[in-house]
């Protein structure tokens, strides 16, 4: 080939590879977890396979810690597209889609890993279809966070201790429902606060997760967890409509399995982060209790009257989960 015709085919190859690299869109996901969450890994790892994937069509820059808002700003950005996708707690949601309360029906699931089952069947699957009408967002998948426990700043023996206590939680219905009916004061605050609230008695207790109890050292303000694994707590990745209705087809479907995929992980990766920190909190000064349906009574029919009441799937997904176990 002639020198001058190599030239020209070489800088015309360099100048579309250039206009490719100028045209790769950047994608900003938010969270209201640290960077060490568990969440908050699993959105990194996403956005380093989705940017392979594409061959660096697309890549994504993570935003923990609501360095974007909180979960109710970053949904507001979702809806008007200057926020590209968050993984989101399904709390934030159900403000917004009450059915979506039935998902945090206590003792649901007994673990994780049941979690990961449910979460993928049909029910909760043809949920996340209601999302862009609804919220304006497209739901691509669900992960887990550890099955959430209580830890308080007081003996714990019975259910009836609880009562009158005030009780950090993630304010939604399904929780303020479930406290309410022990006779607990629900008291709001933000994860951050949590620590020096309990050694001040702002609150007496806080409705957690193992995760959250180990990294921030709650332990260390506690007197009793009771490792009840009452109810599931997970997470979704939604995708802005705004954004999604932009993309071709073919990168919609590489975005949503590649998003889905490692949201799913977290199923696996919760089952052995769970039973870890489980150990590590037994060398603490904290007394566990594993305490199970039977503790709470009957303030468990109390709020599946209520609820059953509010949304006819929650009869569904109490059909699914038994079905699980068989």
């Amino acid at each position: 080939m002639p020198l001058k015709k190599l030239l020209m085919t070489l800088a015309v190859t360099a100048g579309i590879a250039a206009s490719a690299t100028s045209a790769a869109k950047e994608l900003r996901l938010g969270l209201i977890v640290p960077g060490a969450h568990e969440w908050s890994k699993a959105a990194v790892a996403m956005g380093e396979d989705l940017k392979e994937k594409s061959q660096g069509k697309y890549t994504v820059t993570v935003f923990p810690a609501g360095q974007l808002g909180n979960e109710a700003q970053m949904l507001q950005q979702l809806q008007t597209g200057a926020l590209d996708m968050a993984f989101m707690t399904v709390a934030e949601i159900t403000n917004r889609v009450p059915d979506f309360g039935a998902i945090f029906a206590p003792y649901l699931v007994r673990d994780v890993r049941e979690s990961g089952l449910l979460l993928n069947g049909p029910t909760a699957q043809k949920m996340l279809e209601r999302l862009p009408r609804e919220i304006g967002a497209v739901g691509v998948g669900y992960g887990a966070a550890s099955m959430r426990l209580m830890l308080n700043a007081f003996p714990t023996n019975d259910v009836s201790d609880i009562k009158g206590r005030k009780m950090r939680i993630t304010p939604f219905p399904p929780l303020r429902d479930f406290y309410r009916l022990l006779g607990a004061a629900s008291t709001p605050m933000p994860v951050t606060d949590v620590y020096d609230s309990l050694a001040n008695g702002q609150v007496d207790g806080i409705d957690a997760d193992m995760e959250l109890v180990w990294r921030m050292k709650f332990y260390e303000r506690g007197q009793t967890l009771l490792y009840s694994s009452h109810v599931m707590f997970p997470v979704i990745g939604l995708v802005s409509a705004r954004v999604w209705q932009q993309l071709p087809p073919a990168d919609r479907e590489l975005l949503a399995e590649t998003a889905k995929h490692h949201l799913n992980g977290l199923f696996d990766s919760y089952m052995m982060v769970e039973k870890e920190m489980a150990q590590n909190i037994q060398g603490t000064k904290v007394d566990v209790k594993i305490v199970g349906p039977e503790f709470f009574g009957d303030v468990l029919d109390e709020w599946e009257k209520i609820w059953l009441e509010r949304t006819p799937v929650l009869a569904e997904l109490r059909k699914e989960a038994a079905a699980l176990r068989k």
